[in-house]
């Protein structure tokens, strides 16, 4: 297992250097038209090289992966994530970086516990489909008793331990989740993404270090600042009384910006999937009350 976590810094000009490296290395020359040559010392790009294409100074571009005191204007960062061949999602996450590391640093404020409003638990009692309260770091608040019903165990562990990637990295969660790997890359691009729009939040700073002592796949995971803003999605479970199912899952923002989301499971329409969540809600014993 690792044997020292994963630290989220507070230090934005340290996340922006380290997302940045991240991408180069990860790009190989002949991505961006370049010859790989005999003899290469390091993964992906050179410095230099990405200098080239992004229309930098080669001295400018290393200071900012060192981390330096540099602001980069905004036409040298589109021109950095063209070079980087990022998607739309990671050059928002390049610009945000940014800001965030021209702005001063702030000092510490207290950040209350998230809650779900008793108007949201209510809504939750209406819906017939598998609905859940996630926090911004995946912290599952609030669930109706269908959900609960596909969650199992899981709604039985103490607050502090409901989170979705916890869920996902236990060790016999293949079984329940067959397309578990592709959920937890899922998932933690997601999680990068709100831990990069406040750093050092200390329920982040938390959850990053207990995941990447408890886990090697979630360490290497992290270490790739892969980011994502993902709204919707796909899982398939494989559940102990209606077997395998299928669900589409759906992200909509609550009130509060940045705040909790609804997160929605649905199966199409007279599908066996549809079928298999009618006999899970036919199984359960009472309506029982919202999970929190």
């Amino acid at each position: 297992m690792t044997e020292t976590p994963l630290p989220v810094t507070d230090d934005p000009r340290r996340e922006l250097a380290d997302f940045l490296r991240a991408r180069r290395t990860r790009l190989r020359p002949q991505d961006v038209g370049l010859e790989p040559g005999p003899r290469r010392r390091v993964a992906g790009l050179r410095r230099e090289e990405l200098a080239l294409l992004a229309g930098v100074s080669a001295d400018y571009y290393q200071r900012m992966e060192q981390g330096r005191d540099v602001r980069p204007s905004e036409q040298v960062l589109d021109a950095l994530a063209r070079a980087l061949n990022f998607t739309v999602e990671e050059s928002r996450h390049l610009h945000s970086l940014a800001a965030a590391a021209r702005t001063p640093a702030r000092p510490a404020r207290l950040r209350p516990p998230e809650t779900v409003p008793p108007t949201t638990l209510r809504l939750l009692r209406t819906m017939p489909t598998p609905s859940v309260v996630v926090g911004r770091f995946l912290d599952v608040l609030a669930w109706n008793p269908l959900a609960g019903a596909l969650l199992g165990e899981f709604t039985e562990l103490p607050q502090e331990e409901r989170n979705l990637l916890a869920l996902l990295l236990h060790p016999e969660a293949d079984r329940a989740c067959p397309d578990r790997a592709a959920t937890v890359a899922e998932l933690t691009a997601m999680l990068r993404a709100q831990v990069s729009a406040e750093p050092g939040h200390p329920r982040a700073v938390e959850l990053v270090g207990e995941l990447a002592v408890r886990s090697d796949e979630f360490a290497a995971i992290w270490a790739r600042h892969d980011v994502a803003e993902t709204t919707r999605g796909r899982m398939r479970i494989n559940h102990p009384l209606i077997g395998e199912v299928t669900l589409d899952w759906d992200a909509y923002p609550m009130p509060g910006t940045p705040g909790p989301v609804l997160m929605v499971f649905t199966a199409e329409e007279g599908g066996p999937d549809a079928e298999r969540l009618t006999l899970l809600a036919g199984l359960l014993n009472s309506p029982g009350t919202v999970g929190e």
